[in-house]
C-alpha cells in the first residue's frame, strides 16, 4: 500500500468530517469536540486551523484516497503531533506510515503527544515512530464523557 501524505484541500474536509463523526472511532480517540456532527463547529474550526502559519497540516492517502490527516501543531518547545485514520483503515500501517512522514516534514524536537491510555493502537504508531512515555495525565474526554487516564509521549532529536 502507498500511503503518502498532500497539503489539505478543500474537497477533503467532508470526507475528514465523515470520519470524525464515527462514534467508535472517536470513542478511541476520546479528547474529540464536544459534538463531532456539528458541522458549522467543524468547519469554523479547521478555517482557523488552515489559516494558522503555524500549523503543519496534512491529508493523509492511501493508494490516492484520502483516508486521514495528520498535523503538528502547537508552541515552540511544546509542539504536538495528532493524527486521525478512518476506522476502516486501522490496523495497516496507515498511521505509522503517516506519522513517519509528517515527522520528517517537520523536523523540530521535541514534539510531545498525548494519547488515550487504552488506545494502545496509537500508543503502538507513536511508539514505532520514536516517542517515549514521559508521564500521565488525566483529561475529560468529550467522547467517552468522562475523565479517563491519558499518556504524555515526546520525541527527542
Amino acid at each position: 500500500m502507498d500511503v503518502s501524505l498532500r497539503p489539505v484541500r478543500p474537497s477533503d474536509l467532508p470526507v475528514f468530517f465523515r470520519h470524525t463523526s464515527d462514534p467508535e472511532s472517536n470513542r478511541m480517540a476520546a479528547f474529540t469536540a464536544e459534538d463531532p456532527t456539528d458541522r458549522t463547529h467543524f468547519d469554523a474550526r479547521w478555517k482557523r486551523i488552515l489559516a494558522s502559519p503555524d500549523v503543519v497540516t496534512r491529508t493523509v492517502l492511501a493508494d490516492g484516497d484520502v483516508v486521514g490527516h495528520a498535523a503538528v501543531y502547537g508552541d515552540p518547545g511544546e509542539r504536538e503531533v495528532t493524527y486521525f485514520i478512518d476506522r476502516s483503515h486501522w490496523g495497516r500501517g496507515i498511521a505509522t506510515a503517516a506519522l513517519r512522514g509528517l515527522l520528517a516534514e517537520a523536523p523540530e524536537r521535541p514534539l510531545l503527544a498525548r494519547v488515550a491510555a487504552d488506545n494502545t493502537g496509537s500508543v503502538r504508531v507513536l511508539e514505532k515512530c520514536g516517542f517515549k512515555v514521559i508521564g500521565e495525565d488525566r483529561g475529560f474526554a468529550n467522547a467517552r464523557a468522562a475523565e479517563i487516564d491519558e499518556l504524555v509521549l515526546r520525541l527527542d532529536a
